[in-house]
């Protein structure tokens, strides 16, 4: 049985702890209310870009653009996988290796050969770890405030690599951000840019008419250029969600631990109330026995 020094000691230890997490769980959900407000500020901007675009390229036609065409053989694929540079965030790294995990095997039987570029120290260990080859990594980006200048940069070297056949293919792996306590690990096709406009099954007849855009110059013109921004958009887009999931994802796994530093205290100050009232009735049986003896 742990003695009473040592149960001091370790509840002096799980408070310490929990100082730590409470005070994680503070940062995480102040940077969270900045992360949710870039985010929550971009969606309108990239719905509103989308329902252009596909105006334009309804119009344009699919041959408007190399970067509408998809590949007739599929065998090199690249993907960006969004990940933290730290953890102390539950399951968050892990659910998206996973979904990278599933589509490399769902590609198995393809001959397909993958590579990555990594958003993240967690995700580019896991890449090193099955020496799968990395052609860019950003660090120190994803959980900090960052420009639509990264999403741009790294965007033209996936359009770059995709006109000029380095790349068939280009998807996108980040957590959605759902509530504080749901983030999905989403597979986005990029490039070749997938069709936006709806099939006429998935129209809803309650859906707001939609305008049609006049445009000057041409659309095929456009499309030159909203094409390349639709990549950056999109990787940018990936790149705010997934901010703020692991945000979300943090606050909640140093709440639940600070909760759980709680449980063990309470379990461990009952077990020396338990100790020390052994101890004490140790004490006065030795008492009372001597007493006895001196009376006899």
């Amino acid at each position: 049985m742990a003695t009473l020094k040592d149960v001091q000691t370790k509840i002096g230890a799980v408070k310490k702890t929990k100082q730590i997490t409470k005070a994680m769980n503070m940062v995480a959900t102040s940077r969270l209310r900045g992360a949710q407000r870039a985010m929550d500020g971009f969606r309108p901007y990239a719905g509103k870009f989308a329902e252009v675009l596909g105006s334009l390229a309804e119009k344009a036609g699919e041959e408007a653009s190399p970067l509408l065409i998809p590949c007739d053989e599929v065998k090199k694929i690249h993907i960006v996988l969004c990940s933290s540079d730290r953890g102390l965030c539950a399951g968050f790294n892990s659910n998206l290796i996973k979904k990278a995990e599933n589509f490399i095997k769902e590609k198995s039987d393809k001959e397909i050969e993958f590579s990555f570029t990594n958003f993240g120290k967690k995700g580019r260990n896991w890449c090193r770890k099955n020496t799968f080859q990395i052609t860019d990594e950003y660090l120190g980006i994803v959980g900090t405030s960052f420009g639509f200048n990264i999403a741009s940069t790294s965007g033209q070297k996936l359009v770059d690599g995709f006109l000029d056949g380095t790349y068939d293919e280009v998807y996108v792996i980040y957590s959605e951000f759902i509530s504080v306590a749901r983030q999905n690990p989403v597979l986005k096709q990029i490039l070749p840019i997938p069709s936006i406009e709806a099939s006429e099954e998935e129209v809803d007849e309650n859906m707001p008419y939609l305008a049609e855009h006049i445009c000057e110059p041409s659309p095929d013109e456009l499309l030159g250029d909203l094409l390349p921004r639709n990549v950056y958009v999109q990787l940018y887009s990936a790149l705010l969600e997934t901010c703020t999931s692991e945000h979300a994802a943090r606050m909640t796994a140093m709440n639940n631990a600070t909760k759980a530093c709680d449980d063990i205290v309470d379990i461990l100050t009952l077990t020396y109330n338990k100790a020390r009232q052994a101890s004490i009735t140790a004490d006065l049986m030795d008492i009372v026995g001597g007493a006895e003896a001196l009376k006899g």
